[in-house]
């Protein structure tokens, strides 16, 4: 125990960093006390399953002590401890059972523990409440049960990314912790796309880079883990075209499966029951949840419908060991990555409207308002009509979204350059290229809040629109829309 006392004192200096918990418990561990092992192992969370599951040989983890130990006694060069930490831990967490690692551009494992500080933060795993006493370390699984259950991938995700700074790499990893946890295997090609942060939002655009890169080889018993960011791996990253080409298929993919998953939340908001098949999202007006449909949402109704009816009221992204829609068809490559349903902010100050999922802002448009005949607070989109009163160039354009029960809507316009202004009666009024994405990304029923200084100032769109299809008729003959224009 000649070490608890500094680990003590760096655990209450720094009550977030899950190693040094884990550090902690493996010296009351060896001492015999094991009430307060167990309790720091709880405290370690993610850090501790991953080093039991791995089995990390005993002079690595060591290794990891010696190096946070230093650390009590010299705080400096933070920025080059982040990026190694990000690779030690990308393995420890990431590999089973494999004995090595190695990464081009960067230092092997056993290198990369030098300089462990602190700040593993909320994005690990949540602690375990049952943990159970580590056992010895140096069991190693069987590289053949690792080959057989292991995902070949490519498997993407998208992470926030501090571009170009040390702290890259850490937070790279978190995307690559989450798309374990959600594949529930040892994946032998996954890659981590990068997202700029605006404000409290996740820019998720059609050209985000790939920046991290992990490759497994169960059967050499290794792992390489590339960097494709040069400034923060200071290194010079081989070429990614490849790869950045099937993120870039991934990525709309990825859009369809948000845009069908929030269609069926809403659906069973508004009827109280879920939907039983794809027809009933897409029925003419006024059934028109989802404006249409496309090939990857009909392979994907039944997988994301037992999904989303085991998590309960939750979004697709949320499961265990083994995701539900692996076992109906989907393979862990396509799993869904949004697990909050889409919903639409209006900034009237910006005059800027988004769709948003959680803290991943989709698309974001500019707008024209009413100023304070805009009315703020929050709505829902309760009609969606094409045409509305029979035609696209009248004064609400190709496309109408009623807010709630009243007289307030988002719109298109017959008249353009009034976008970013304050010349409406109160609606939301939208170009026509813009609305016309909007009405086929936001399914009926979704959450519209309204408000000051709530966005970024920033238009995103892609450059291929997003655009269902199968449509049926959207129209409304029987009625004459009279919102304030």
């Amino acid at each position: 125990m000649g070490d608890s006392a500094y680990l003590k004192k760096f655990v209450e200096d720094h009550p977030k960093n899950k190693m040094a918990w884990y550090l902690l418990g493996k010296e009351y561990e060896a001492s015999g006390q094991t009430g307060k092992a167990r309790y720091c192992y709880i405290q370690a969370g993610g850090v501790y399953e991953a080093f039991e599951a791995s089995k990390i040989p005993e002079d690595l983890w060591m290794g990891y002590k010696a190096d946070l130990l230093q650390e009590t006694k010299r705080r400096e060069k933070r920025g080059r401890f982040l990026r190694k930490l990000g690779i030690a831990l990308l393995i420890a967490l990431l590999v089973v059972g494999l004995p090595s690692a190695y990464a081009p551009g960067e230092k092997t494992a056993e290198s990369a523990t030098a300089g462990i500080q602190n700040e593993l933060g909320a994005e690990t795993n949540p602690a375990v409440p049952d943990a159970k006493p580590a056992k010895p370390p140096g069991e190693n699984p069987g590289k053949a049960d690792a080959a057989a259950n292991a995902v070949k991938g490519p498997v993407f995700t998208a992470q926030g990314y501090a571009f170009g700074k040390p702290q890259a790499g850490a937070e790279a990893l978190s995307g690559l912790v989450d798309l374990q946890r959600r594949t529930g295997a040892p994946i032998l090609n996954a890659a981590v796309l990068g997202m700029e942060r605006k404000g409290d939002y996740l820019l998720w655009t059609d050209d985000m880079p790939v920046v991290y890169e992990l490759e497994q080889s169960p059967n050499q018993g290794t792992t390489t883990i590339q960097s494709y960011d040069a400034e923060a791996c200071r290194c010079t990253p081989p070429d990614a075209s490849g790869l950045q080409a099937a993120a870039e298929r991934w990525i709309p993919y990825q859009e369809s499966l948000g845009v069908l998953a929030s269609a069926m939340q809403r659906y069973k908001e508004g009827t109280g029951g879920w939907p039983s098949s794809l027809d009933d999202l897409t029925g003419p007006f006024p059934d028109n949840w989802l404006a249409g449909s496309d090939p990857v949402m009909v392979k994907a109704f039944g997988p994301l419908l037992k999904t989303l009816q085991n998590a309960g009221s939750g979004m697709a992204g949320q499961q265990g060991s083994e995701s539900d829609t692996t076992k109906e068809g989907l393979a862990p490559e396509e799993q869904p990555y949004f697990n909050e349903p889409f919903e639409i902010i209006v900034d009237t100050k910006a005059h800027v409207l988004a769709v948003v999922s959680g803290d991943k802002l989709i698309r974001s448009y500019p707008v024209g308002l009413g100023g304070d005949r805009t009315p703020e607070g929050s709505f829902v989109i309760s009609d969606k009509v094409i045409n509305p009163n029979g035609r696209d160039n009248g004064e609400f354009g190709s496309r109408g979204m009623q807010l709630s029960d009243t007289n307030y809507a988002i719109h298109g316009t017959n008249d353009p350059d009034s976008i970013g202004k304050d010349e409406s009666l109160g609606c939301i009024r939208m170009g026509k290229k813009d609305v016309e994405e909007l009405f086929d990304l936001a399914p009926k029923g979704t959450k519209v809040t309204i408000g000051k200084g709530i966005l970024p100032a920033l238009e995103s769109v892609p450059k291929e629109r997003f655009k269902l299809g199968h449509r049926q008729d959207q129209t409304n003959p029987h009625r004459v829309y009279h919102w304030l224009d």
